[in-house]
């Protein structure tokens, strides 16, 4: 791993882990806002339970506690608002990251993650914390940005492997920080801090420490992440590899600009399809646990976790290893194969929590589809956003440094930021269907519908691995 790589990866354990600590805690936040506003009538929250309500009526009825099914919708809608608003700006940050540099935008949204995880501390509202996820969706860059800046400093041939460590770091933090999330929420406010006198939102302790990694990741950028903007000439600069390009294996020509940019806009739809489907399963998962089986932070921390090692031991095991021999299409045909299963066991859990004597078996199909969810999270993302940097412009000016673009849709910055666009909105809808799917029965049928569609990585895509110079 070269040295930028390893800039890159730390600086995303950092931000995932900051990102991931929250994540039990969601539905006793929501929990913790309803009794402290629940009696206001006027308030943001009770309107917009109402509203939930109203929407959850349509769909389902159930017949008793329907309050908790409402407090699952709202998770699920604020959700949605968050990957809303990375829909509208990634595009945005991938532009400016190709016209101001990658270093210089990843530092600006920065600055926002900084911002929102300090309204998160003081968040003793609805509304406050609502202003806190807004902040958030609007600044979370540093995916987007990482994967532009491994993309500039590999070659074709070392793409697949160099994104995998966006998935590893994915799931390392999945694998500490819920649970260190789900720990701290039950901790007490600093006595320093509480000296201060300002009323703090019922989970400022994993807040500050959110707060305190976004800070130490800015301050390790800012110090040790170089310009990445043009790197690349004919190789990757900075990374482990040698520089010299190796000549193409087979004669056939490479991909024309129109099949790529057609191939990106396949890929871009695979991308929101598929984050559509499982998205809502991993945003409604712990609301599923909370309303079927009322379980704490604590224990909804260790099931993200498990699902963080699985996934953990996947991508630096199997995935790294079998991706350049099996292709990015057929590695991301088995990760939704995988969540079909996976759907198939959560479709049952919900029946059998009717039966006393059948929990200890919901228990165990939930923990079956966990692992299934944990390979889908290991392969499908990662092999399509690999996929979809191989149809990237490559070329450098020797004279200027700067990318040479075929066509301004296959910049770097542009077709990654849209790419990722494309799945935020996927995102965005996600946990929406998630509630309304409820057991995911309904969700097998798309998800066995995509693995129909996922392209085939051919010989062109094993050409272009050889070398940025086939883009001519």
């Amino acid at each position: 791993m070269g040295k930028i790589e390893k800039i890159v990866f730390w600086s995303l354990v950092l931000d995932l882990f900051a990102f991931t600590i929250p994540l039990p805690l969601f539905p006793r936040i929501i929990e913790w806002y309803t009794v402290k506003e629940g009696s206001d009538p006027a308030g943001l929250l009770s309107r917009t339970l109402h509203t939930t309500s109203s929407i959850r009526g349509l769909f389902y009825k159930p017949n008793n506690n329907p309050q908790r099914w409402d407090v699952v919708l709202l998770g699920g809608l604020m959700g949605s608002a968050f990957s809303t608003l990375q829909f509208l700006v990634a595009p945005l940050i991938g532009a400016l990251s190709d016209k101001y540099g990658r270093r210089n935008v990843l530092l600006i949204t920065m600055a926002g993650n900084i911002l929102s995880a300090l309204v998160w501390i003081k968040a003793t509202t609805f509304s406050s914390y609502m202003l806190s996820r807004i902040i958030g969706g609007l600044s979370e860059g540093n995916v987007q940005l990482a994967t532009a800046i491994l993309s500039d400093i590999t070659t074709p041939a070392e793409r697949s492997r160099s994104l995998a460590q966006i998935g590893i770091a994915f799931a390392i933090c999945f694998c500490i920080g819920p649970p260190i999330g789900a720990y701290f929420a039950s901790q007490p406010v600093p006595a320093s801090v509480r000296a201060l006198g300002f009323e703090l939102n019922i989970y400022a302790v994993p807040a500050l420490i959110t707060l305190v990694l976004l800070s130490v990741e800015t301050l390790f950028l800012a110090a040790a992440l170089p310009e990445t903007r043009g790197i690349q000439h004919n190789g990757a600069k900075g990374a482990s590899q040698t520089n010299k390009v190796e000549k193409p294996k087979t004669k056939s020509p490479a991909r024309t600009v129109q099949e790529r940019l057609d191939l990106l806009q396949t890929l871009r739809w695979l991308h929101f399809f598929f984050l559509g489907i499982f998205s809502g399963v991993e945003f409604t998962l712990t609301f599923l646990t909370f309303d079927l089986f009322d379980w704490s932070n604590s224990q909804n921390g260790a099931l993200i976790g498990s699902i963080g090692i699985v996934s953990a031991l996947l991508q630096g095991g199997y995935v790294r290893r079998t991706i350049s021999k099996v292709g990015e299409g057929k590695m991301a045909r088995r990760g939704v194969m995988s969540c079909a299963v996976g759907l198939v066991l959560l479709s049952m859990v919900p029946r059998l929590t009717l039966e006393r004597s059948a929990i200890d078996t919901a228990v165990r199909l939930l923990q079956m589809a966990a692992i299934c969810l944990a390979f889908t999270s290991a392969t499908v993302v990662s092999s399509l956003t690999s996929f979809a940097s191989l149809q990237c412009d490559e070329m450098v000016d020797p004279v200027t440094g700067k990318p040479v673009q075929t066509h301004p849709r296959l910049s770097k910055g542009v077709a990654l930021g849209v790419f990722r666009s494309a799945g935020q909105l996927g995102r965005a809808i996600g946990p929406l269907l998630g509630t309304w799917f409820r057991n995911g029965q309904s969700a097998i049928p798309l998800s066995l519908a995509i693995t129909k569609h996922v392209p085939h990585t051919g010989p062109l895509d094993r050409q272009q691995r050889t070398g940025s110079a086939l883009w001519r």
